[in-house]
């Protein structure tokens, strides 16, 4: 195993910033470089070299990381969810979770499967399907409710006699505010 970056060990708002300039994209080697002076004028800075390397290791954790979304989405939309919807992007992040594990369980030991990631994707997928069919059975139950208590309120209309200054005009009034029909 290699020796750890001398970015590693810088204070850890320094290189938070070098990640954050990285992520951007926008500054050359010696831009970044000239940029670290002017933010952290007194802290110790890396030497262009180091920031290369570790510019080059980070690329590539991101581009695994690119990846890995493009996969977890993937698994969503074979198990016939929508990545874009709430429960769909839920599966898609606990799915990217889990194959970023695998991923780094793969280079400890070989453990962890993308079988493995599979299995758990279509059991986060049963799960979801469960909570909607619980959501869709209360639904239906306040549905049926409601469609009672329009019936009692239309009995009871039915019922009510014509004085005290109830007229037909005002009982149908009444019907359309209630939404009973007929």
């Amino acid at each position: 195993m290699g020796r750890k970056s001398s970015i590693d060990r810088l204070e850890p708002a320094v290189r938070t910033h070098i990640e954050k300039r990285l992520r951007e994209r926008r500054l050359t080697l010696d831009e970044l470089i000239e940029d670290l002076h002017e933010h952290f004028p007194s802290a110790d800075k890396p030497s262009r070299s180091a920031i290369g390397r570790y510019k080059v290791s980070f690329d590539e954790m991101a581009k695994r990381l690119r990846e890995q979304q493009a996969m977890a989405s993937l698994l969503v939309e074979e198990l016939g969810e929508n990545p874009n919807d709430k429960a769909g992007a839920l599966m898609v992040q606990s799915i990217q979770t889990l194959t970023t594990h695998a991923a780094l369980g793969a280079q400890i030991d070989d453990e962890t499967t993308i079988d493995d990631v599979r299995k758990l994707a279509r059991a986060a997928k049963d799960v979801l399907q469960a909570s909607k069919a619980s959501r869709e059975e209360r639904a239906a139950i306040a549905r049926e409710a409601r469609e009672a208590l329009l019936e009692e309120q239309k009995a009871a209309l039915a019922a009510m006699p014509i004085k005290g200054g109830v007229t037909e005009d005002t009982k149908q009034a009444i019907r359309e505010a209630l939404g009973i029909t007929a």
